[in-house]
């Protein structure tokens, strides 16, 4: 449940990609009640209307790995508001949208795996993901979110470098840090977002820009929901023994967005429950 406005962002203006459901729609509402001016951008633009209304915002049809695309909406953003003071880089895919035969393939092997190691203390199974990886699975992973990130806050930087103000805040992942078996590319893409961050937090301090990153682990979602059996697995390695919900990196995010945050800058936020202990 949502607290009362404590008006921690008040009178900022909030721009939140991937906005339109999840963990976007959850920080946009808690921007809201923060205080903030809201606006959505999501490649659905009826979902992200429809939440939009809800916050008194504004929301965008945006394609992120469009740089033209996203070049044009902040170029309207800049016109309409000629303010930007925080923006969140949460658009993302998980490479298993509508593939549920990948998720049980690689959950297959998963179970071969610790059944042949338990009774061999031999492994003849093997994922095998990346040798068969296409060349479009691997470019639209890097594109919607490494690329994504890269367009997002370049054409953000046009509004905030003349500000000399803002708050920067890029969606990453555990697995940008672990790595995962079964998810090459997510997690490569995940790492290179990490890097941009501590990148991006060096060259902006000097004109007040904080950029960090929040690195979720495994969250209740929609990009999480078809995950099945693997969830068991999950939770088991998980010494809270549980999925996040979406309110627990919402409130990382206005953490991040506020002066309470004032002297963290290229650091990575990581409510992940002990699944990963270091950053």
């Amino acid at each position: 449940m949502i607290e009362l406005c404590m008006d921690r962002l008040k009178n900022k203006v909030a721009l939140i990609t991937g906005g339109s459901r999840g963990l976007g729609a959850s920080i946009a509402k808690h921007f809201f009640n923060e205080g903030a001016k809201i606006i959505l951008c999501d490649i659905d633009i009826k979902k992200a209307n429809e939440i939009a209304n809800e916050l008194n915002g504004k929301a965008y049809f945006m394609d992120v790995s469009d740089s033209k695309n996203v070049e044009d909406i902040f170029s309207n953003i800049k016109s309409e508001f000629n303010q930007l003071d925080i923006l969140v880089n949460n658009a993302g895919i998980n490479g298993f949208e509508n593939r549920q035969d990948l998720l049980d393939d690689r959950m297959k092997v998963n179970n071969l795996q610790n059944k042949e190691f338990s009774e061999t203390g031999k492994i003849n199974s093997h994922f095998d993901v990346t040798v068969s990886m296409t060349d479009d699975d691997w470019h639209k992973m890097i594109a919607v979110h490494l690329n994504g990130t890269f367009f997002c806050t370049r054409e953000a930087l046009k509004i905030m470098n003349n500000q000399e103000s803002g708050s920067i805040i890029n969606m990453g992942s555990v697995l940008g840090t672990t790595g995962g078996p079964s998810s090459p590319h997510y997690s490569a893409a995940k790492a290179g977002i990490l890097g941009f961050t501590r990148a991006t937090a060096r060259e902006l301090a000097s004109r007040n820009i904080r950029v960090n990153a929040i690195a979720p682990g495994y969250i209740d979602t929609d990009m999480t929901s078809s995950l099945g059996d693997v969830k068991k697995i999950v939770k088991s390695a998980t010494p809270m023994k549980r999925f996040g919900v979406v309110e627990d990196i919402a409130w990382a995010a206005v953490y991040l967005a506020s002066q309470e945050s004032k002297f963290v800058t290229g650091q990575t936020i990581s409510p992940n429950g002990g699944f990963v202990m270091s950053q």
